[in-house]
Order: C-alpha cells, then sequence, then structure tokens
C-alpha cells in the first residue's frame, strides 16, 4: 500500500509545525524522516494516524484521502508500551485482537523469528529493552496493516542492542515488505534501513532536501565502514547543521 502526502499544514493555536509537507511511501519502500527535535515528526505521525486533523492538504493511502481516519496504519512508538499484566503473546495479538479474532498461529511464527519463542508466557518485566522493542514491532505487524510508521523506536537502546535490531527489522521487513515510514535522529540509522530519507527543516518544518540512498539490499553493518557511507552521511550532517545553526 502506497502513503502520499500532499501540502500538509498543521498548527497549534498560533504555533505552525508543519508547513507545506509534500511525501510518499511507495508500496513496500523504506522510507525515513530525519529532522531537528521539535521540528514536527511525531506531529505528522498523529496526522497519518488520524488523531488530529490539518488545517490544510490530503494524506492519502492507495489514492484515497484519510484525513482524520483512524485504525487504517501500523504504530510503533519510542517505548514499548505492553500491558504488564499481559503475556508477550497476549500483547503482540493485542491490536489484531481489538479488530478481529487474533492469528495465534502466526504471532508464535513471528515470535520464534524474533528470537522469542521461550517468552510468550513471559511479562514484560521479565524482557530486556530490545526484546520489547521486539514485541511491540510483532504487535504493529500483526495489526495487518500494510503501512507501519515507526517513531523512533530504537532510541533507547544502546549500540550494539540497536545496530542488532536495525538488522532484524530490515530481516522482518524484507520478508513481509510493508510500507515502512520511520522517523529517526540517527544518520547512519537512516542510511542503513532506508530507500530514501526527507530531511525535516526546523519548525516551522518543511522538507529541506530528499536524498535517494544508493546501497543495495540486503545490507549488513560492513557498509557503515565504507567511503561511500560516510560521504553521504557527510552531505546529510551539513543540511541538518545548517538548521540548528540558524
Amino acid at each position: 500500500m502506497s502513503l502520499a502526502i500532499h501540502q500538509l499544514h498543521k498548527s497549534f493555536g498560533e504555533r505552525p509545525v508543519l508547513e507545506d509537507i509534500n511525501l510518499q511511501v511507495e508500496n513496500g519502500e523504506f522510507v525515513a524522516i530525519l529532522g531537528p527535535s521539535g521540528s514536527g515528526k511525531s506531529t505528522l505521525f498523529q496526522l497519518i494516524g488520524g488523531l488530529v486533523l490539518p488545517e490544510s492538504g490530503t494524506i492519502e493511502l492507495n489514492g484515497e484521502a484519510v484525513n482524520g481516519k483512524k485504525g487504517l496504519i501500523g504504530y510503533m512508538p519510542q517505548t514499548p508500551s505492553l500491558f504488564p499484566w499481559r503475556t508477550v503473546l497476549e500483547n503482540v495479538v493485542l491490536a489484531a485482537e481489538l479488530k478481529e479474532k487474533p492469528d495465534y498461529q502466526e504471532a508464535r511464527r513471528l515470535l520464534q523469528k524474533a528470537g522469542l519463542a521461550d517468552y510468550e508466557n513471559a511479562y514484560p518485566n521479565e524482557l530486556s529493552g530490545g526484546m520489547k522493542q521486539r514485541v511491540s514491532f510483532i504487535r504493529a505487524l500483526l495489526s495487518n496493516q500494510d503501512v507501519l510508521c515507526l517513531d523512533e523506536p530504537f532510541s533507547a537502546l544502546d549500540e550494539f542492542t540497536k545496530l542488532t535490531m536495525q538488522k532484524w527489522l530490515l530481516s522482518i521487513w524484507e520478508a513481509n515488505r510493508k510500507s515502512i515510514l520511520f522517523i529517526t535522529h540517527s544518520i547512519d540509522e537512516a542510511l542503513f534501513l532506508a530507500d530514501r530519507v526527507y530531511i525535516f527543516s526546523k519548525r516551522p518544518a518543511h522538507i529541506k532536501a530528499e536524498i535517494k540512498v544508493p546501497f543495495s539490499r540486503p545490507r549488513d553493518e560492513n557498509l557503515l565502514e565504507t567511503t561511500e557511507f560516510f560521504q553521504l552521511k557527510q552531505q546529510i550532517f551539513k543540511y541538518l547543521k545548517e538548521e540548528i545553526s540558524e
């Protein structure tokens, strides 16, 4: 499923947040958003999810306007937001449970692929940070939505765990090919994961640049050490530095 945003404007009172945002995620594409803190990236996800309405502009899924419509995308927040009284298995089927009968067989298959087969009856307080994030992502996958919005899901993890999670995310995405819009503050993470990267300006945010990531797939961590990766990283860093220094 494709996602397209046209001429989107959003303000809160007299404070403009997003200004003339135009972006798209093609079917099965992985797109990242980079930008300064407070530039409105999470507000964009609230708009896509139908939680708030824009002043103007349209949000389209497969060409159909969905402004203000809820329940059409899968969402993974910065924190796992797992219910402590529900087991791992009960947590991952929650989104599907709210809409239809959960597919426990598929849930167990994904838990096994995530290395969590032995934890399906465990509770969140028994899991590490990386394990909780895997549970949260599987829950988003099982929502049966073809567009997933991931809001800095690995920001709280240490660098080694983060890289492990990034590689795991890519392996799951390549098997399922959901359309993903991914917010991050890490240039390395954006370039390692995405097909394209949108760079947001400071607030009120507009799109400062769109970068096509030229690296082939599948990707591995050796990419992070290449000259090509470093040069593209420096280019993006200059865009972001301009926003911070202005």
